[in-house]
C-alpha cells in the first residue's frame, strides 16, 4: 500500500507557492498560453531536460542557471512558439523573459526559470509576452493550479495535474504537478513539459539525483510516437516550507520523499501517453525476469513504441508476435524458450510456445480498453517475463490510430 495520500490542489497543494494561467495572446486560438509558478521563498532546483542537439533557447538558458545555482523562484512557461532553432535573437528573447518576469516578482532573474512548447522555429512573440507577465504575476494565486496547467497544453485534450501528501518526522509534506504532452513523446529525458513543487527540506545533490531517477521511471518510460521533442524540460522545486529536518543523505526519509516523487511523475508520464495524439487507449508494459531493472524497461519501452505492436491493439487485433518480435530486437538478450506474453489475463505464450486462446474474448479486452478513454478503464496491460532474473521495469504508451496521423500531417496548417 503506497505510504501517501492523494490530495487536491495539484501544483501549488505544497505549501509556499501560488500559480496562474492567462491569456496573453500568444496562440492563434485565443486560449490561455502564459503560466507562472512562483514560490514564496528561494527553493532549491533540479531539472531534467532533452537530449536532442536541437535544443529550444529556455533549455539552454535553464541549464546554464542551474548549473550556476542549484536554487529558484519562478517557473514562466509560454505556449504557442517553441522558440526552438531560433538562433541568437531566440536566445535574447528568453534572457528578456527571464529579465521581465524578475523585475515583475522583484526577485533577481537569476532565480527565473524558464519553459517554451508550440512550434518550432517560431520565436516567442514578445509584444505579448512583455504585455502578458504583469498580468499572469497580478493573477498568481494559491489556487491557481488548473489555470496554469491549461495555459501550458497545446494539442493536449486534457489537462494533467497530480498532487499528493505523506507524512515525514510527524509533518505532512506534499508534491504537487502539473504537465503537457500529446505527441513527439518519445523516452530520452523527460518528455515534453512538467512541472513540479515540493515543500521537503533537501539538499540539491540529493534532490537532482532524485528527480533523474524518477525521470527513468516515468517521463523516460512513456512513448506516443517515438519522436523526442526539442523542448522537453522537467523542473522541480523544493521550498522546505514544511518545516521538517533536512533531508541531506540517503536514508528511509529520503527514500519515502523520491517514493511520492516517481508516484506523481508517474501519474504525469501515464496521462501524458493516455492523451496521446490520436489515441483510444493507455498501454502498459511490465517486464519481469531480467537481470536488472535498466534491461527491463528496455524491452518495456521497445514494445511500447513498436507501430505495429500500437497499431494491432488499435485494430483490437491480439497479435501476440508483434509483443515477442519487439521484445527480441530490445537488445536485451534472453533465452527465447523462456519468453512469456500475457495480454490482460490472456496467457498466449508459455515457455516460448504459442498456447490456445480465446481470441474473440481477447479482442473483445481491447475493445472495451478503447470505451475508456481517459479514465482508469482505458488501459491494455501487456505482461512479458523473460526469464529468472530479479528485474522489473514498466513501460507506457498508446495505441496508433488514423487521428494521429490527420493531426500531425496538420499541425502547422
Amino acid at each position: 500500500m503506497a505510504d501517501w495520500q492523494k490530495i487536491t490542489g495539484g501544483i501549488t497543494a505544497p505549501r509556499g507557492y501560488q500559480a496562474a494561467g492567462i491569456t496573453a495572446g500568444l496562440k492563434p486560438s485565443g486560449l490561455p498560453d502564459l503560466a507562472l509558478i512562483f514560490s514564496e521563498t528561494e527553493a532549491i532546483a533540479a531539472g531534467v531536460f532533452t537530449t536532442s542537439q536541437v535544443k529550444a533557447a529556455c533549455v539552454e538558458y535553464c541549464r546554464q542557471r542551474l548549473q550556476a545555482k542549484h536554487s529558484a523562484r519562478a517557473i514562466l512557461c509560454n505556449a504557442g512558439q517553441a522558440n526552438a532553432a531560433t538562433g541568437t535573437q531566440g536566445y535574447l528573447d528568453t534572457l528578456e523573459s527571464g529579465m521581465a518576469v524578475g523585475q515583475a516578482l522583484n526577485i533577481p532573474s537569476e532565480s527565473v526559470l524558464l519553459a517554451s512548447t508550440g512550434v518550432i522555429g517560431q520565436r516567442i512573440k514578445m509584444d505579448a509576452l512583455r504585455s502578458g507577465i504583469p498580468k499572469v504575476v497580478a493573477a498568481l494565486s494559491e489556487t491557481g493550479s488548473d489555470a496554469a496547467a491549461g495555459a501550458i497544453i497545446t494539442t493536449d485534450l486534457v489537462t494533467k495535474s497530480i498532487a499528493l501528501e505523506t507524512t515525514i518526522s510527524d509533518r505532512p509534506v506534499r508534491i504537487g504537478g502539473i504537465a503537457k504532452g500529446s505527441g513527439m513523446i518519445h523516452p530520452n529525458m523527460a518528455t515534453m513539459l512538467a512541472f513540479v513543487t515540493c515543500d521537503a527540506v533537501v539538499s540539491p545533490a540529493l534532490w537532482q539525483q532524485m528527480l533523474a531517477r524518477a525521470a527513468d521511471r516515468s517521463f523516460n518510460s512513456i512513448t506516443v510516437d517515438g519522436d523526442t521533442s526539442t523542448n522537453d524540460s522537467l523542473i522541480a522545486l523544493a521550498n522546505g516550507q514544511s518545516r521538517t529536518p533536512a533531508i541531506i543523505e540517503w536514508g528511509a526519509e529520503a527514500e519515502k520523499l523520491e517514493a511520492m516523487l516517481t508516484a506523481v511523475c508517474q501519474h504525469l508520464a501515464k496521462a501524458i501517453a493516455r492523451d496521446g495524439e490520436g489515441a483510444t487507449c493507455l498501454i502498459e508494459v511490465e517486464v519481469t525476469g531480467t537481470h536488472d531493472e535498466l534491461s527491463a524497461r528496455q524491452i518495456a519501452k521497445t514494445i511500447a513504441g513498436s507501430s505495429l505492436v500500437k497499431s494491432a491493439i488499435f485494430g483490437r487485433d491480439p497479435n501476440w508476435g508483434r509483443i515477442a518480435a519487439a521484445a527480441g530486437r530490445a537488445g536485451v538478450p534472453f533465452e527465447q524458450e523462456n519468453l512469456q506474453i500475457k495480454l490482460g489475463h490472456f496467457l498466449m505464450l508459455e515457455n516460448g510456445q504459442p498456447l490456445q486462446f480465446d481470441r474473440v474474448a481477447a479482442s473483445a479486452y481491447l475493445k472495451k480498453a478503447a470505451t475508456g478513454a481517459y479514465l482508469q478503464e482505458d488501459t491494455v496491460l501487456i505482461s512479458v517475463n523473460v526469464g529468472n532474473g530479479h528485474g522489473s521495469g514498466k513501460a507506457w504508451g498508446c495505441d496508433l490510430s488514423y487521428d494521429y496521423v490527420r493531426i500531425n500531417a496538420e499541425y502547422t496548417t
